[in-house]
């Protein structure tokens, strides 16, 4: 029996609007303009296509069989006995097997190449980096997600910016990305795969954009209230292109001081872009230790501590009481280890682990 008039048609019309909604769907992720999301959106292409080669003959032979065998089909050969066939047996597990033999082979390989801490080794397709020329070099950028938006440090160019980043067309970029309160996400799919952000750890990423235009760039880990407006733009640029827009941050911005670090670090929301036209020194190994205030020790230096045997007994000497503001608006109290074997330096980067730890 058919399903009554109004379902029928409910359903037709579910099926027409799913179609108008993915015809609208803009799949970037598909058909992106850097070479390192060219490469793993064919590896997708590649992977379903070798899963449709099983897929694709056992839902015909399903129905093929469902048809065949039906009740009225009295042709049909009816063999009650029949319990082994090595033939079948042979197509049953050696198709899927070598299916299973050919993606572990893929995934090796992409693995490896497509390893976001590995350095670039082509432009694109076509065109592979000289080792030897001026392009080898890439453009560092250290990412830094903050609640809830993006900041950007240039360290070449002695910049930075809010929820905007910029670079040159066909020169890879790299990318040191951190955390400056709770695991996030960075990714742009126009440029490359989603790269973690974790607060006192440092992850890579290489890449390159090979077409002008202005992309999207969001965080895809949740991250709490503000995190649906956790977006920004990324410019692929000409490289005269580029020197202006560096030059427009020098003349406009105002300086990144580790003051206005931590006024910027306080939780909002759809923050507009700013720009910097200068960094304190140290502002990135300060962020990525965890210790911009300079009221507490660097991890890193922790970490030397205890890598020369630890404080003991006495290290509980230097912890201190210290307010923290939380999401809500209230001030709250911690426990913090004081800077009290901090080694006095003028420009806050963390000392050389030999040095750090020879520290009383």
């Amino acid at each position: 029996m058919y399903p009554p008039r109004p379902l029928r048609t409910l359903a037709a019309l579910a099926g027409l609007t799913s179609l108008g909604l993915l015809a609208g769907c803009d799949l970037v992720v598909m058909k992106p303009h850097g070479d390192i999301a060219a490469q793993q959106s064919q590896l997708i292409v590649t992977s379903t296509l070798l899963m449709l080669l099983i897929i694709i003959p056992v839902i015909a032979l399903t129905l093929l069989f469902a048809w065949r065998y039906r009740q009225s089909n009295t042709q049909a050969s009816y063999e009650p006995d029949w319990d082994h066939s090595t033939r079948l047996e042979l197509v049953i597990w050696g198709a899927p097997l070598l299916i299973i033999i050919a993606l572990g082979a893929i995934t090796w390989i992409s693995t490896h190449k497509l390893d976001p801490y590995r350095p670039l080794d082509r432009i694109d397709a076509t065109r592979p980096i000289a080792k030897s020329s001026a392009e080898a070099k890439p453009l560092v950028v250290q990412v830094v997600a903050l609640d809830w938006k993006w900041l950007f440090l240039y360290p070449e160019q002695g910049i930075a910016t809010v929820n905007e980043l910029a670079a040159p067309v066909d020169r890879p970029i790299e990318f040191h990305i951190t955390s400056s309160t709770v695991m996030n996400a960075f990714y742009i799919p126009e440029l490359a795969g989603m790269i973690y952000a974790m607060p006192g750890m440092e992850t890579k990423l290489h890449a390159v954009i090979n077409k002008p235009g202005e992309y999207a760039g969001l965080s895809a880990n949740y991250s709490g209230a503000g995190f649906s407006n956790m977006r920004f733009t990324f410019h692929g640029l000409s490289n005269d292109d580029f020197a202006k827009w560096v030059e427009a941050n020098k003349s406009k911005g105002d300086p990144l001081t580790r003051d206005a670090f931590l006024k910027l670090e306080q939780p909002s929301e759809r923050e507009p872009v700013r720009r910097y036209a200068k960094v304190d020194g140290g502002l990135w190994g300060a962020i990525l230790n965890r210790c911009v205030d300079g009221k507490k020790m660097c991890v890193s230096q922790m970490a030397a501590i205890d890598a020369a045997g630890g404080l003991g007994k006495g290290g509980v000497s230097g912890l201190m009481s210290q307010p923290w503001k939380t999401e809500d608006g209230t001030t709250k109290q911690r426990t913090v280890v004081a800077a009290l074997c901090t080694p006095t330096n003028p420009t806050g980067e963390p000392l050389p682990a030999s040095s750090e730890a020879r520290q009383p």
